[in-house]
């Protein structure tokens, strides 16, 4: 049965993606950082009618386990905190709940070809407001001039700066020269390409031709922010509930770390209409993922996720089972394996020191494993000996048909649709000999291991290769999940010939101490869509040349550049890709070709196992009296994070009521 439910759920996704696709829309995302949220909470409050009215006070309940290390939306780079920004900080456009852009703070928008500029056109009277709820300013096109100074001064240390390099005229350039990159200029900020005309026009000047720009609008980068608070605060700004104010659906009226945090509905907000609910009030609990499902069951919190060990329970008792419902299913994160192409030391900026050292530990052996993995047979030898419908993170969840989460691709199934010619992205032509391939071929990953052992050994390659394999203990099942792929490896490819090292990364800061200090040989990685086109699923592997013999870091991924700068046995195969992908990204006035491009360069890739595709996220069983379908959504982003159009039910959506409302958006 729940497989059944399950696969209809996620043909509605993708039904709903197409329309979204079709409709031009889309815009933020995530950097791949995939920090999850966790629900649940205690507390009390008024509940609201099963009509969603809005009438009374309404306080929707939360828990959550993971504290947020930042409230500043122009610096941070995990979902676990572009939620919060989401919620408090309106955008220029908006989605609606078919995925439809809407007006946001911006009333209407045009666009001169010959200039490559925007023009929007902002509400007058929107306020920003304190975190008593006090109004301070009006909201002004130079508030969105300061938010992006902020985020391109490299003191800011901005994750999300190079979303901006490339788009936006001079962006890249500026930075680099405030950074002192060498062989940069310094340039005046005036000659970035954002003005203020004046209080309630905005212009973007583009660097290039961007056919997918008003998508990107929603991210965080383009977030404003009152720029007389920006030059009071300095580095203080954000840090605490009243060191920033707050334009969007709700402000941050209570927080202390670890405890609560309260979002309170922003009277002032310019579509306060259609916010329903008044409060959210997010309760700290380390145990909110184990504690959860009772507390819901006895109506102390209003939503949770039900872990895989209970859902059959639950949905056999009828005491439980019209408490249940699903997540609304996500394409805007894939999953992929990849392999790092530099294991040596990076200073503080990402870039490597000289290679005065490695990043990871002498005795996991990274100058074998630095021979081994610029070799292809070896990275397909890996890729062809994982059996990805084994593996923990799908077989924990038995209720999940793996079909329905693996992907031969990186760009997720239904992302993106030619508007002319309504083809899925994953069906072009360079695709036809992937998508349905079961990567699974212990044949193939024998005969790839013994010509890979024949020509590494003539380099000096020694055997077994260590291959270091590092998980976050936070995150459920992935020590079994890599557990499970150590054995696989091993047992298909034979100790003799590699040694999988699963090893524990920290639990605080894993991004930053294991994926961008390249101290790892193999990982699962995550990436979410920043906008609406096929490019943004390059972001974790291209990297655009300096013109110095160097490469730009891009997002710090697999260091594939790295080949290049070193000459290795890969340096032609990543070559390739990165040209075929600049050829993509010059291609901007024919969708179809476009596409095509992309997906010529994403076959290259997955082809020569430069990366390993793995799936898409499986949707959550929960309890909630949210209703899903009634929130924003885009196929990345920010969008699905806001609890604007959501109402408050009196009693947690069942399931029938679920696949009602999936009906509805197909």
């Amino acid at each position: 049965m729940k497989k059944k439910l399950l696969t209809m759920v996620l043909s509605a996704a993708m039904v709903l993606t197409m329309l979204a696709g079709c409709g031009g829309d889309q815009a933020a995302g995530a950097s791949g950082s995939g920090e999850s949220q966790s629900a649940g909470a205690s507390g009390s409050g008024e509940e609201q009618p099963a009509d969603g009215s809005g009438s009374g006070d309404s306080m929707y309940r939360v828990l959550y386990s993971s504290e947020v290390s930042s409230l500043n939306y122009l610096t941070t780079a995990t979902t676990n905190e572009y939620q919060i920004g989401a919620n408090v900080i309106d955008t220029l456009v908006e989605y609606d709940n078919f995925s439809n852009l809407q007006p946001g703070l911006a009333t209407d928008w045009s666009y001169d070809e010959a200039s490559l500029t925007w023009t929007f056109t902002l509400r007058e009277g929107q306020k920003w407001i304190d975190h008593t709820g006090a109004p301070v300013a009006d909201v002004t096109a130079q508030d969105f001039v300061d938010a992006m100074a902020y985020v391109l001064d490299p003191a800011n240390n901005s994750a999300t700066a190079g979303n901006l390099f490339g788009t936006i005229k001079n962006a890249e350039e500026y930075y680099n020269g405030l950074a002192g990159e060498e062989g940069a200029a310094k340039i005046d900020f005036s000659e970035v390409g954002v003005k203020a005309v004046d209080a309630t026009t905005l212009q973007y000047t583009l660097a290039n031709e961007c056919p997918y720009f008003l998508s990107m609008l929603t991210y965080v980068c383009f977030m404003p922010a009152y720029g007389p608070q920006l030059a009071e605060q300095g580095t203080n700004f954000a840090t605490t509930a009243d060191t920033m104010y707050y334009c969007g659906a709700y402000y941050i009226s209570a927080f202390e770390p670890q405890v609560q945090m309260i979002l309170t509905k922003n009277p002032n907000n310019w579509d306060a209409e259609h916010v329903y609910i008044d409060a959210i009030q997010r309760t700290y609990n380390a145990e909110a993922d184990t504690i959860g499902a009772e507390m819901a069951k006895r109506g102390e919190i209003d939503q949770t996720t039900l872990g895989s060990d209970i859902v059959d329970a639950w949905m056999s008792d009828p005491a439980t089972s019209s408490m249940v419902s699903m997540q609304r299913p996500k394409i805007d994160f894939d999953y992929f394996y990849c392999f790092n192409f530099n294991v040596h030391k990076l200073n503080e900026d990402f870039y490597r020191d000289g290679m005065t050292g490695y990043s990871i530990d002498e005795k996991y052996e990274p100058q074998n494993w630095e021979i081994a993995v610029n070799n292809e047979n070896f990275r397909q030898s890996i890729m062809h000996a994982i059996n990805r419908t084994s593996t923990v993170y799908i077989s924990t969840g038995d209720y999940a048909d793996p079909a329905n989460y693996i992907q031969n691709t990186i760009t997720p199934a239904g992302f993106a649709v030619d508007e002319e010619t309504g083809k899925d992205y994953t069906e072009q032509e360079a695709f036809a000999d992937i998508v349905s391939k079961d990567f699974f071929d212990a044949a193939a990953a024998v005969s790839y291991k013994e010509a890979a052992m024949e020509e590494l050994a003539a380099q000096g390659v020694t055997f077994p290769v260590k291959t270091l394999v590092r998980y976050n203990p936070t995150t459920t099942n992935w020590e079994e999940e890599c557990v499970v792929l150590e054995q696989q490896l091993e047992g298909v490819l034979g100790t003799d010939y590699i040694d999988v090292i699963v090893e524990a990364g920290p639990a605080d800061s894993f991004l930053t101490d294991v994926r961008r200090s390249s101290d790892y040989m193999l990982l699962l990685c995550n990436w979410g869509a920043d906008y609406a086109d096929p490019e943004t699923w390059t972001d974790p592997f291209y990297q655009s040349a300096n013109g110095d013999g160097t490469y730009n870091r891009g997002m710090r991924y697999a260091y594939m550049a790295y080949a290049i700068e070193d000459n290795t046995a890969s340096a032609d195969t990543v070559k390739e890709y990165f040209a075929l992908v600049e050829a993509a990204k010059a291609i901007t006035d024919d969708t179809a070709a476009r596409y095509a491009a992309f997906a010529e360069a994403e076959s290259y890739l997955i082809e020569h196992a430069l990366a390993v595709p793995y799936g898409v996220t499986v949707s959550d069983f929960v309890v909630s009296r949210l209703n899903p379908w009634e929130g924003q959504y885009a196929a990345f982003g920010v969008s699905n994070l806001r609890y604007k159009g959501q109402k408050l039910y009196d009693a947690p959506v069942s399931m029938e009521e679920f696949e009602k409302s999936a009906a509805e958006h197909k």
